[in-house]
């Protein structure tokens, strides 16, 4: 299944670990439904990447939010139970889009993508924000409503709403 790639986004300590920084609960019920994901993609010749936020230690964006997922920190890591293997790819981010100011676009027109899986969170946050940049860039785009969570569930629909009747994102 060339042209397609698995994104796994901030599935990071520092959110699904209890008593994170910024703890999502929701995050580490959707853990099975990722490494099923994971597993079809490995199977299928999908390219798994991962996007991990990575902030300096005087990020600006610690103004809104606690200090998390700094560089080189544990926090900053993929939570054990899914963490990359031998032939992922790794991509940092330090917004909440992870086209923005990283490597994302050249890697997947280097691997010839065309196709985006979708799972993480937040699925208001970090998944919108990057599923909304990947339409813009004309990438089909798959999210995988087991495979994503919110802080809320309110939040969690608004954002699959979002996706599907305004993005015209394939939400499953």
């Amino acid at each position: 299944m060339k042209g397609e790639a698995l994104l796994v986004i901030d599935m990071l300590n520092d959110f699904v670990k209890e008593g994170a920084p910024l703890e999502v609960p929701a995050a580490r019920k959707i853990i099975p439904s990722i490494k099923q994901k994971i597993q079809w993609a490995r199977e299928n010749e999908v390219s798994v990447i991962y996007i991990c936020d990575s902030h300096r230690t005087q990020d600006l964006e610690f103004k809104w939010w606690p200090s998390h997922a700094v560089e080189g920190t544990p926090g900053a890591c993929v939570v054990a139970e899914i963490s990359p293997e031998k032939g992922d790819f790794i991509i940092k981010k330090r917004r909440y889009s992870a086209f923005l100011g990283t490597e994302l676009d050249i890697l997947l027109r280097e691997l010839n993508i065309r196709t985006l899986h979708l799972t993480g969170i937040l699925t208001n946050v970090c998944v919108l924000y990057t599923a909304c940049d990947a339409v813009m860039r004309n990438y089909e785009v798959i999210v995988y409503s087991n495979c994503v969570a919110s802080i809320s569930s309110e939040d969690h629909q608004f954002a699959l709403r979002q996706m599907k009747n305004f993005l015209k994102i394939n939400v499953r």
